[in-house]
């Protein structure tokens, strides 16, 4: 088969690896569509230490089920289906809560650690676990369902907020930082929770254009995005901030924009550590929620797109053959404006 295959860091080649056999309670699925996430292109150069070449990256990914390993009941082949990026163990004491994307013994597909190894779906075939695999409903195309792994992800984020409007409680502003695929899919995961008001900052402009249609109350740009805050809450700040970037100067903003009281989510993951302002942390006594992967929501997510609630069209810049991948990553990893999501076809056009 076909593979989009990480040599070494900084090189990426189009290469033949055998297809692979579904074992015990997995199945095969011909790959029709492949999102390229920002943690691929942090994998690309190197950054995140957790695409150790070789690699087979990719984890966004649907397509259609070919052949089933023993055990699997509830999946046929020809099934249209989408998948999980996470692989737990099912046993231990966080899946036992539902924390699968806490699990002790958690993979992820198209990831290489000194831990574990887990080919990807940058391939025109890849093998996962059955308990990972959701039908898609025929309203959802291929590209679209690439982004359900990004969409469970904004979910989980919000769900950690505990947004719950009542009558008698006014509802909640909030803040997104960082307007790329993750914050702009949280932006419309804050409105369907019930947010009153949703402001996002970021420095591109063309992404802020972009949370403008998705409902954003008012764009900010990336400088003084305190003080721009200050002044549309009145001097109190936003009671939520989703951090969606990673890195020192934006949780640092998270921290400055979030009321007191508040709660400040952080999703972005670039900087391995930040420096944090522990006495405003402390004595406006707000709180500081990570937020990893997803856990459970992609029914949900699925949900929300097939109702239209959540929208990914407009987030998908490019679809490209699998042919083109090592020219779509040299252009994500040198930030070229306009690229929000590209999505690669390893089974052809669709």
């Amino acid at each position: 088969m076909k593979a989009l295959l990480l040599s070494e860091y900084n090189r990426l080649e189009i290469t033949d690896l055998p297809v692979p056999m579904p074992g015990f309670d997995q199945v095969l699925i011909r790959v029709a569509a492949c999102g390229i996430c920002g943690s691929d292109v942090h994998g690309y150069d190197g950054s995140s230490g957790r695409r150790i070449p070789p690699i087979v990256m990719g984890h966004e990914a649907a397509g259609t089920i070919v052949a089933l390993g023993n055990g699997v009941a509830t999946l046929a082949e020809n099934d249209r289906v989408t998948f999980d990026s996470t692989i737990s163990c099912g046993r231990c004491v966080f899946c036992t809560r539902g924390e699968v994307n806490l699990c002790n013994q958690r993979e992820v597909l198209g990831v290489s650690c000194p831990d574990y190894r887990r080919a990807g779906a940058f391939a025109e075939y890849v093998v996962v676990p059955a308990s990972i695999v959701y039908r898609l409903p025929a309203g959802i195309s291929f590209p679209e369902a690439a982004l359900l792994e990004a969409v469970a992800v904004a979910v989980h984020a919000v769900s950690l907020a505990q947004i719950v409007p009542k009558k008698t409680v006014p509802r909640k502003t909030a803040l997104v930082i960082g307007a790329g695929t993750i914050g702009l899919l949280c932006l419309q995961a804050l409105r369907v929770a019930g947010c009153s008001s949703v402001f996002t900052a970021d420095i591109d402009d063309s992404r802020l254009a972009l949370a403008k249609t998705f409902g954003a109350t008012a764009t900010l740009s990336a400088s003084d995005v305190a003080d721009q805050v200050s002044q549309l809450t009145n001097g109190e700040g936003v009671d939520l901030v989703v951090e969606a970037v990673g890195r020192n100067e934006t949780v640092a903003t998270s921290i400055e924009a979030v009321r007191k009281g508040g709660t400040v989510i952080l999703v972005g993951n670039i900087a391995p550590e930040v420096t944090l302002p522990l006495q405003k942390v402390v004595t406006r006594q707000i709180r500081l929620q990570g937020s990893c992967a997803s856990a459970g929501e992609y029914p949900r997510a699925i949900e929300l797109m097939a109702t239209g609630a959540i929208d990914v069209k407009p987030l998908i810049t490019a679809i490209a053959p699998l042919e083109e991948g090592p020219d779509w990553f040299k252009r994500l990893h040198a930030r070229e404006p306009g690229l929000t999501k590209v999505v690669l076809t390893p089974g052809g056009a669709l």
